[in-house]
């Protein structure tokens, strides 16, 4: 495996948010309408990393973008965690793991003080995840922070 920074609209990445976005759809009903720009994972406000398999084919995907307080709930010092995704064949080989790792690490360096991410109630494998790696319940952040399925969680970055 492996994982490299690549801009959020890269044709691999392009091609792996697609994914998410039918997964998405097939569990919540509708795709996530978060607006996100480009620009926003751009080193140092925010970083996209890409694992590759060992053929060199796109099987999972993450990113980080700065966040500060706003009126959806965030406060100074965050990072928001974002597009998290290991393609169904590629799961359980502990590429979200490597991934998250490497995107705390980068917005750690970047100053940010604390890693926050919005999933649903219907995406228990993530919830797993997030809970296993040390993130606890926060209160809600971003635009589903008004939905029932939507839950929050964040980990201190120091």
């Amino acid at each position: 495996m492996q994982i490299v920074p690549v801009a959020y609209d890269h044709p691999d990445a392009v091609k792996l948010n697609d994914q998410v976005q039918l997964e998405y759809a097939e569990r919540y009903g509708e795709e996530d309408l978060t607006p996100l720009d480009p620009a926003q994972f751009d080193p140092p406000r925010g970083l996209y990393l890409m694992a590759y398999d060992e053929d060199g084919a796109p099987v999972a995907t993450g990113g980080w973008r700065l966040q500060d307080a706003n009126d959806e709930g965030y406060a100074d010092g965050d990072a928001e965690l974002k597009r998290m995704y290991v393609i169904p064949e590629a799961r359980g080989r502990g590429l979200a793991r490597a991934i998250l790792a490497a995107l705390e690490d980068s917005a750690r360096e970047a100053g940010r003080t604390r890693m926050v991410l919005e999933t649903g109630i219907k995406q228990p494998e993530a919830i797993a995840l997030y809970t296993s790696c040390g993130y606890a319940p926060a209160p809600k952040v971003g635009l589903y922070r008004f939905h029932e399925e939507s839950r929050c969680y964040a980990r201190a970055l120091r």
